[in-house]
């Protein structure tokens, strides 16, 4: 088997096929990279981190329109924008201090219901009031975010 066809192989593999149906069908594909420029100017006094780039280089602009029964929770939309989490920075930056680790905005779940975050490690968080984390790497949480798998609660309050 040829090289290309293995690579092709292991990004099919990448999402399970429903996720990998909608994140294409929002505008993903494999390699995919758009420029985050417009992301790292929109966001006053936090810093994107390496991890927060190269998430969004490759899933910003996203909109992914999942609805339904889900896991452990329902299927909800999400955009993949920073843009949307605007005037947002001080939750962000208090949720930082608590976990001791830079959360950079993603976007937000269920037309603003909740805002996403990234930390440096790459792992998703559920951003308000309180915060959840969708252990794993940024795609195990575009998984659960897909299929409706609700996070870890970590605190009921900031």
């Amino acid at each position: 088997m040829a090289l290309v066809e293995l690579e092709d192989l292991r990004l099919a593999d990448r999402f399970p096929r429903g996720v990998d149906r909608a994140l294409r069908k929002a505008g993903w594909s494999p390699g995919r990279q758009v420029d985050t420029t417009q992301w790292r100017d929109a966001i006053d006094g936090i810093d994107m981190h390496p991890a927060a780039e190269a998430f969004l280089a490759e899933f910003g602009g996203l909109l992914v329109d999942v609805h339904g029964i889900g896991r452990t929770a329902a299927k909800e939309p999400f955009e993949l924008d920073p843009e949307l989490c605007a005037g947002e920075e001080g939750r962000f930056r208090e949720w930082s201090e608590f976990l001791g680790r830079s959360l950079y905005p993603l976007g937000e779940l269920d037309h603003g219901r909740f805002f996403l975050g990234i930390d440096e490690s790459g792992t998703l968080y559920l951003v308000i009031d309180w915060l959840a984390v969708f252990d794993g790497s940024a795609d195990a949480g575009l998984i659960a975010l897909c299929q409706g798998t609700m996070p870890r609660e970590l605190s009921s309050g900031a």
